[in-house]
This record gives C-alpha cells, sequence and structure tokens, in this order.
C-alpha cells in the first residue's frame, strides 16, 4: 500500500510540471491518461479483454501478421523458454491476436491481461508497454511502477514495433514478465530480443509480398548478410521502391517519401547491378556505396515470376507443355485447341526456332486425324508430294515445313492434290510474313484458312519456365543455374528463339564442372541476327510486351532489342508507355 501511495504521489507530481527520473515518454503517457482519458491513478481496473466475436475479427483482419511472425516468435519463446516470460502479438490498435506463455502459469497470465484477447491500447490500459509502443512507434520497456495502473504495477513489459511494407505501423510484439528484478536494466537483454524479433517479421513479410520483384537486402556486416540482415527494399524492373523495412528508413533523407522512389538515389547502385549481387558471388564482394559516402553489403534476390500474374490457362493433352504461362502462348493454345478438332487448314507463322512444328505436331495430336505426313517444301517436286500422299487412308494432316520455299509447279501439283484427297488436312508453317509468301492466290487460300502466329522468344514471359524445362528434361534434373547465369540468360535477345536457347543449355551442360552451371559455362551470346525485326530500328512495336516480358527492365530490354538503354528510355517517352503501378 505504502508502494501503491508513492506511485500515485509522484503521477500527481507529474501532473503539476515537476521532473522525475522517468523516461520523458512514461512521464508524456501519465498526463495523457489523466487530462485525455480521464483515468484515476487510485483505481485497480482489471485488463480489458475483448469478447470471443471481437477477437474472430481482430485475429481474422491480422491472418497475414499471424502467419510472418509466428515463426519468429516460436524462435523467440523457446530463446526465453524457462525465464517466465510472456510473448504477445497485438495488432496495431492493441488487442493481442497470438501468444505464447507457459501453461503452468495461465490462470495468472489471464488475470494479468497476458493473454489472447486483452487491449493493451492506451486508452483503455494506461501506461503499458503496448500503448506506449503505438504511441511512440518506437521500442519501449514500461517496467513495473512506470505503469499507470496499480493493476499493472508488477510487470515488466517491453515492446517494439512492427510495421507493414508501406512504413505504416501493423503490429506490436511484447515480452513481458509477471514477476521481475528490480532494476529497469535487467530487461535490456528482452529489449534485445523484441526488437531482434520484429525485424525478421518484417523481413519475412516483406519476402512474402516479393515473388514478382526485386529485394535488396542490406547489412553493415558481411557475415550477418544472408542469415540475418538489418534492411530490406522491394524494387520494381525500373529500380523504383515498391516496399521496405523500417530499418531501410535511415537510408532516404528525413521526411522523405520512400515509395515511388529510385534506389539509386541513395546507393551507388541501379537495378542492373542487382545480379552481382546475388548469393553466387562471395558475401564480402557485394559492396555498395551510399551517396553520402558510407558504405553497406548487400544480398539481391531475383523475381521468381514475372511482375504482371501471368493467366496459366494449362489444358491437358499435348497442347499443355507449350508454355508456362505466357499470356500470348496461353490465347494462341486456346484458339488451337478449338481449331485442331476440325478441318480448317491451318498456317503457323512465325521466326525461325520459334516452336512452329511442335505446334502443329501438337495440333494434330489433339486433332482427330490418324496418319501425320511431313514434308520440307525446299526442293520438293510435284513427283515426290504425290508419292509422299499416295496411300492416304482416313484423316491425315500434312504439314509443310517452310511453306515460303514452295516453288510454282509444285504449288500448283498441291492445288489438285487437295482437290483429289479430302481427306487431306494441311498445318502449314513459314518464318516469313503471310502476306509476303508469295504464294499462288488459290494455293494460298487453301493453306490458310486460318493463320497462328508464334510469338519470338524474346517477347515471351515464361523464359524462365522454358529454361528450366529444359534443363529438367535434358539434365536429368541434376543441374540448375547460379542466379547470375540465368539473369544472363534472361536478357539475352534470342535470335534464334527455342532452338538457340535449347542450345545454348546443352552446351552449358557439357561445359560446367559440377551441378551448378555458371557464367564462364555459357556460351558467348554472338552477333544479333535479323529474323524480320530489326534490333537497332527505332520503333515502338512490340516494345511495350518486350519491356514485360523483362518485368520492365530496362537493361534486359535493351540486350534483348540489342540496344542501349538510353534508346529504349527514347522509345518508352516516343510512345507514351508507362510502367506498371
Amino acid at each position: 500500500m505504502v508502494r501503491d501511495a508513492r506511485h500515485i504521489e509522484e503521477i500527481g507530481r507529474v501532473l503539476e510540471g515537476d521532473h522525475t527520473d522517468r523516461d520523458s515518454f512514461i512521464s508524456a503517457s501519465w498526463r495523457r491518461c489523466v487530462e485525455v482519458y480521464g483515468m484515476d491513478p487510485m483505481r485497480n481496473d482489471p485488463a480489458h479483454i475483448v469478447t470471443e466475436t471481437e477477437l474472430r475479427d481482430h485475429r481474422k483482419q491480422a491472418e497475414w501478421l499471424i502467419a510472418a511472425a509466428r515463426s519468429g516468435l516460436q524462435s523467440l519463446f523457446r530463446q526465453v523458454a524457462g525465464q517466465n516470460y510472456v510473448l504477445l502479438l497485438t495488432d496495431a490498435k492493441g488487442v493481442c491476436v497470438d501468444f505464447f506463455g507457459d501453461d503452468l502459469f495461465t490462470d495468472d497470465l489471464r488475470r494479468s491481461g497476458l493473454y489472447l484477447g486483452s487491449n493493451w491500447s492506451e486508452s483503455l490500459a494506461g501506461t503499458c508497454g503496448v500503448g506506449a509502443c503505438i504511441v511512440t512507434q518506437a521500442p519501449v520497456t514500461v517496467h513495473q511502477d512506470d505503469h499507470f495502473g496499480n493493476a499493472h504495477t508488477a510487470l515488466s513489459c517491453t515492446a517494439a514495433p512492427i510495421f507493414d511494407s508501406l512504413g505504416q505501423l501493423a503490429a506490436v510484439l511484447d515480452i513481458s514478465l509477471l514477476r521481475s528484478p528490480a532494476p529497469k536494466t535487467s530487461q535490456k537483454l528482452a529489449m534485445t530480443l523484441v526488437t531482434a524479433a520484429a525485424r525478421r517479421v518484417e523481413m519475412a513479410n516483406l519476402m512474402a509480398e516479393s515473388p514478382r520483384d526485386w529485394v535488396l537486402r542490406l547489412s553493415s556486416s558481411p557475415e550477418f548478410l544472408d542469415v540475418d540482415p538489418e534492411a530490406a527494399v522491394r524494387l520494381d524492373g525500373s529500380g523504383r521502391v515498391l516496399g521496405y523495412t523500417r530499418a531501410a528508413r535511415h537510408l532516404f533523407p528525413k521526411d522523405s517519401v520512400i515509395l515511388g522512389s529510385r534506389i539509386d538515389q541513395v546507393l551507388d547502385i541501379s537495378i542492373d547491378d542487382l545480379p552481382d549481387l546475388m548469393r553466387d558471388r562471395p558475401t564480402e564482394e557485394r559492396v555498395i556505396q551510399m551517396r553520402d559516402g558510407g558504405g553497406l553489403f548487400g544480398h539481391a534476390i531475383a523475381p521468381k515470376a514475372p511482375r504482371t500474374p501471368l493467366r496459366n490457362n494449362r489444358r491437358d493433352g499435348a497442347l499443355a507443355g507449350l508454355t508456362g504461362g505466357d499470356p500470348a502462348m496461353a490465347q494462341l493454345l486456346s484458339q488451337a485447341e478449338r481449331l485442331a478438332p476440325g478441318r480448317v487448314p491451318l498456317l503457323i507463322a512465325g521466326e525461325t526456332g520459334t516452336g512452329k512444328t511442335r505446334l502443329a505436331r501438337a495440333i494434330h495430336m489433339t486433332s482427330k486425324s490418324q496418319g501425320f505426313i511431313s514434308l520440307v517444301c525446299a526442293g520438293l517436286e510435284p513427283r515426290a508430294l504425290a508419292e509422299a500422299c499416295r496411300n492416304v487412308v482416313g484423316p491425315t494432316t500434312l504439314h509443310l515445313r517452310r511453306i515460303e520455299d514452295l516453288q510454282p509447279d509444285t504449288a500448283a501439283a498441291l492445288g489438285g492434290l487437295l482437290d483429289k484427297t479430302p481427306d487431306l488436312r494441311t498445318i502449314a508453317t513459314t518464318c516469313v510474313d503471310p502476306a509476303n509468301l508469295g504464294l499462288p492466290r488459290p494455293v494460298f487460300h487453301r493453306l490458310a484458312g486460318c493463320t497462328l502466329s508464334m510469338p519470338p522468344l524474346r517477347m515471351r514471359r515464361d523464359l524462365d519456365w522454358l529454361i528450366s524445362r529444359h534443363l529438367g528434361r535434358h539434365a536429368a534434373g541434376a543441374m540448375r543455374l547460379s542466379p547470375s547465369a540465368r539473369a544472363e540468360l534472361m536478357g539475352r535477345r534470342w535470335p534464334g528463339n527455342i532452338r538457340e536457347l535449347e542450345q545454348v543449355l546443352d552446351v552449358a551442360v557439357a561445359f560446367c564442372i559440377g551441378p551448378v552451371i555458371d557464367l564462364p559455362d555459357l556460351p558467348d551470346n554472338g552477333p544479333a541476327l535479323q529474323n524480320g525485326v530489326s534490333p537497332h530500328e527505332d520503333a515502338s512495336d512490340g516494345l511495350e510486351d518486350i519491356l514485360e516480358a523483362c518485368g520492365w527492365n530496362m537493361a534486359c530490354a535493351a540486350r534483348r532489342l540489342g540496344v542501349n538503354r538510353s534508346t529504349i528510355l527514347r522509345r518508352i517517352r516516343k510512345a507514351g508507355l508507362r510502367a506498371p503501378g
């Protein structure tokens, strides 16, 4: 009782403007408790517990937070097991939505409010760890009679804020004791543990949000860079900040707007430099200079999927394995799937190596045709054409490769053959624009009932999937790419398309010693070949598709087009294009 009287007396002195040995945030909170909330320090109010319905609502809204924090809380609780600490995770309103404590003390914890559903907002609980943390948005320790209410003066509570990736307060992590040693300094270890755990929860949340973006993790020490970094930012393909952990705030000027800022404004690094900061390089070599002259160590994590969600219209059968979710291919395959059972003659157009023959065979396998005849049109004579189709019985697919090479006399013979053989359904392929085929009009219309255009590899968004699929098929799953090698392949222009990609991977597998293909194992990129699209033309045709395929990474798009970044930026401005928000 004497202690309670002294506590009430001290609160009175603070209200009169006297200074005490308390932390300034404690004194400020005491004044708010009386002057704003109308609380009476002489009352011994119990903890405020929300109803079960309210708790369900709070937990539902905090599902993402609980999922991101649970692993860290479990690890922290194992560290303090046996020391009678209790862990509380509250939402930004101060309501406890997750809890770790010793079952032996459940009744005592409930009575003290150190349990699920307790509301530790300052306006209800008075001066306390969670409430003070919400107000100050900084780590705090509220020790014993730092608390305003007499009901809580036996507790010692240390709390740290958790911010979401947009910089807003999302939660508070609190570590408390029912009874603790008298000195407030006894909670220094608790402060270290709870702030580290809060930082890891923020990191886990940022990583969970970022599969389609670059993440740059930062540390002042190379030893902890890969395992426990201090800060992180999430970046889009142009190097603008999409999200950040609270510790990254100090990188940017005070009161500046971080979201949308370019990372090269504060660090001597651009989005194009991130592949050099991946884990396959020694940690001590991943140094980033700050614009103010300081330095940090960086760890870049590449996007695991394109930024724009892909429509993965996977289907059963032979057409299923031709795309990993590229939107243009998905639309093309949807059309092919509907056309396959019919008798409409098809013309498949596209650059060399894009997979026209594979599509033709897949359509045949999906159709009702029984026979399959494949002929190369270059040098094909009328007699050879007639001989190949002499024994047609029942529905048959006639696959004509490189129809642009068909000679006039053979083209005329083809028209007569199709008139006499109604069971033949043609699927022709060409590497040139269908408008420039040069075939006699009657023959052209006999072959091009519908035209399907294969996208070049540089415009496809499933390049990463194609790389992984080929390695899995031809290296028996034993080979993988280093992050730097994969980033290099993702940025190439691929004038030879899928055929070139597969040859490059086969050479890399042959050169590689061990299970990891690295940059030295990749054959040279070589000169860009002209395949109907000039890499140096000053035009915007297809530019947006390539930018989307590259996740709006300017360097990647520049490499695929065989131009420099300034040219890409000039074309973007000329075309009036804007990166997705």
